[in-house]
């Protein structure tokens, strides 16, 4: 039997205790997976576009986008990668403190594929993490991000 490919995650947060929670969330769990971290929009974009620093960035299967960053926010990386051709099937989940309708609202018009309010309290913020494991890495299929037929129906659309 041919062992997984890890699940690679791409992580976009500023807040450094966020992105420590959610790294030990993840470490408990019972599937493989890579989580990358980048602290704003404009270093979300140079791992997706794989330039500079990035250059050797893997695709991820799924990325975590909170909305309030310095630079860029996450509503313009959201519309940048659901425009892009080549990242729009890439899956992206907004875990943000937001609990703004007008949030909500933007992100599902730029075609968010989930949004969840980030608890503030330690022991519901890693279950609401270990949810968004259980549901977007072991119940549902991810698309292959280097998948030839994806590329071919993209080109036909």
């Amino acid at each position: 039997m041919i062992a997984a490919r890890p699940i690679e995650i791409l992580l976009v947060e500023d807040n450094p205790g966020d992105v420590e929670l959610t790294q030990a969330a993840f470490v408990d769990s019972k599937l493989c997976n890579h989580i990358h971290s980048v602290g704003d929009g404009v270093e979300a974009i140079d791992f997706l576009k794989k330039r500079g620093a990035y250059a050797d960035a893997v695709t991820p299967d799924v990325i975590l986008l909170d909305l309030n960053m310095p630079r860029m926010d996450g509503k313009e990386v959201l519309e940048i990668v659901k425009n892009d051709p080549e990242l729009r099937l890439i899956p992206i989940v907004i875990l943000t403190s937001s609990e703004a309708e007008k949030d909500v609202v933007k992100s599902y018009q730029l075609h968010a594929n989930c949004y969840i309010n980030k608890p503030v309290d330690l022991p519901h913020f890693l279950e609401v993490v270990r949810a968004v494991e259980d549901f977007w890495l072991s119940v549902i299929k991810l698309p292959r991000q280097n998948n030839e037929y994806a590329g071919r129906m993209e080109k036909r659309q």
